[in-house]
């Protein structure tokens, strides 16, 4: 059974290599510009608003470029959903080996790293995502909630901040400031 899994493998990403590109709508992704201007315009939007605009940018996030790495993508999130982190974590150690330009792979392997309680790497996989792109509001917010269930507060609490300098109404964030908040400035007597 162990030497059929390489072979299985191997075929599942030559099948991948030949189905078609998925690209968005326009039929690429956004250029950088567009998404920093879609970035900045998230710092001031209302609440409904920033959160489709959030939406909008997590789904140019996870377009590759590259049929391969969209199935290797797609398959991880699908296990995700079914619950089965482990092989989530295959598909997208999978990913990050094929593409390691491309940030969501890390960002998605991270999350599956938290979901097995493996903290360690899934640090370095969002430090890797926040390389490549120091933007990605949600791998931030990933390390801070990471930093915060490992009770490193001022961590935490500075990434939260960073998080709320990029998108002040991603879910959550406003909770866990004002929890922290009085633990890091301290309380008035």
């Amino acid at each position: 059974m162990q030497l059929l899994k390489p072979v299985v493998t191997a075929f599942v990403l030559f099948v991948a290599a030949l189905q078609p590109q998925v690209v968005n709508s326009q039929g690429v992704g956004m250029s950088p510009e567009e998404i920093d201007a879609l970035l900045l315009r998230l710092r001031d939007a209302p609440p409904v608003e920033a959160l489709n605009m959030a939406e909008h940018l997590k789904r140019e996030w996870s377009i590759s470029g590259s049929a391969t790495a969209d199935f290797l993508l797609r398959r991880g999130r699908d296990a995700m959903e079914r619950g089965e982190p482990e092989v989530a974590v295959e598909h997208f150690t999978a990913l990050v080996d094929h593409a390691p330009g491309f940030a969501q792979g890390w960002a998605e392997r991270a999350r599956a790293y938290f979901e097995l309680d493996l903290y360690g790497p899934a640090v370095g996989d969002l430090e890797q995502v926040l390389a490549l792109n120091p933007q990605h509001f949600e791998a931030i917010m990933g390390l801070a909630v990471i930093l915060d269930s490992m009770d490193r507060i001022q961590d935490a609490y500075d990434a939260y901040l960073q998080v709320k300098a990029i998108h002040p109404n991603q879910p959550g964030l406003t909770d866990a400031l004002e929890r922290l908040e009085p633990l890091v400035q301290g309380r008035d007597l």
